[in-house]
């Protein structure tokens, strides 16, 4: 792992509507309060912040992220209940993954209490309305760090 840790934050469809889709769920903090939210709390690392409607852009960057970066945090929004694509760009990654959300999914529709993406992660942080992106972040970078300070195999 490079000194400076580099952190991928990828967030699935409709998160660009935070602060304004069903804000009673997911709260009123828009995308860049998100953002602002993910690098006040990687504390120095780098993080490459990004959103996208379509999932083929979104596997797509879990797999740039596979070798460029040092764990990745992800909120695959409703990709998490139906992509198998996700999880197997997923399963590739050797880095930690954290599963984010800001609703609690188990206290929802039954439909969305299945994710995908749980299966290749090494953690889900959930319910926590924006918060949730700051517990992922400070997790995914702990893990990160704790993995480059083992001893190679």
């Amino acid at each position: 792992m490079p000194d400076t840790p580099v952190l991928y934050v990828l967030n699935g469809p409709n998160l660009n509507l935070l602060g304004v889709r069903e804000p009673h769920i997911y709260g009123r903090e828009t995308l860049a309060d998100v953002q602002a939210i993910c690098e006040a709390a990687a504390e120095g690392a780098t993080v490459v912040f990004r959103q996208s409607n379509r999932e083929g852009e979104l596997i797509d960057w879990v797999q740039e992220a596979r070798t460029n970066a040092s764990a990745l945090v992800i909120n695959p929004a409703g990709y998490g209940h139906t992509s198998v694509s996700l999880l197997d760009a997923l399963k590739a990654l050797t880095i930690p993954v954290v599963e984010c959300h800001l609703s609690n999914p188990a206290a929802r529709e039954e439909f969305r209490r299945h994710s995908y993406v749980s299966l290749a992660a090494t953690g889900v942080i959930a319910g926590f309305g924006a918060q949730s992106y700051e517990l992922a972040v400070k997790a995914a970078l702990r893990l990160a760090r704790e993995r480059a300070s083992q001893p190679s195999r």
